[in-house]
């Protein structure tokens, strides 16, 4: 049997005396679709930022797709999130200043390629989305729901093995959040990419392979 994709070792972070995320230990398994769902407060979204490298735990271990990220420096980890992780935000972070395309575009840059390249490969991927009639637009001249499809454009440029998702509807009217959720899930599906994502809709968790519930820092 295969190692998981995301394996996470008694979890901790606090923060001053407040203890956020307590003694958290999971798996997820590579090509799974994982929802984690818990009240405001509940330490969901921190726990996200643990497992993603974007926080570092107070104690515990973490190890993704083979690297230890609890040990590794930010250099290492720079890297590491480039090769491996794309991620989803609720509140889009776009570049307001660059066309869709150039967000898509954006973190291909380190990468020895062409412009023209970049080009190719973010249209390609804003096509799939259905917003190849959006390419030199800027964020500001686009609706929730397809800033959020750029938003996961960007997250796939770089052939990501695993998706963290922060409350990728939470922005969105209740269709346009179905919408971006069947683009989720295509993704997952035909990609096999490994998806985790944190929200508070039960609905949208129940569609996942598996849903992890958090309550006061903990996994119940």
């Amino acid at each position: 049997m295969s190692s998981p994709i995301l394996s996470a070792t008694n979890l901790q972070k606090t923060f001053g005396d407040l203890v956020v995320v307590k003694g958290v230990s999971l798996n997820l398994d590579e090509g799974e679709f994982v929802s984690l769902v818990g009240k405001s407060g509940s330490g969901k979204t921190t726990l996200l930022s643990l497992l993603s490298t974007l926080e570092l735990p107070t104690s515990g271990a973490v190890t993704l797709c083979g690297k230890d990220i609890v040990r590794a420096s930010e250099e290492e980890l720079a890297l590491f999130r480039r090769a491996n992780i794309g991620f989803i935000f609720q509140s889009f972070h776009l570049i307001p200043t660059l066309t869709a395309w150039e967000n898509v575009a954006a973190p291909l840059f380190p990468e020895p390629m062409t412009q023209q390249a970049r080009r190719e490969k973010a249209v390609a991927l804003l096509e799939r989305m259905q917003l190849g009639h959006r390419l030199e637009h800027l964020p500001g001249a686009l609706s929730g729901g397809e800033k959020q499809r750029v938003a996961i454009a960007r997250a796939l440029v770089n052939n990501p093995k695993i998706i963290f998702a922060d409350e990728p509807t939470g922005n969105l009217d209740s269709q346009t959040g179905q919408s971006i959720m069947k683009t989720l899930h295509s993704v997952n599906k035909e990609q096999n990419v490994t998806v985790l994502m944190v929200t508070h809709d039960m609905e949208l968790a129940q569609n996942a392979d598996r849903t992890l519930h958090m309550h006061d820092g903990a996994i119940q």
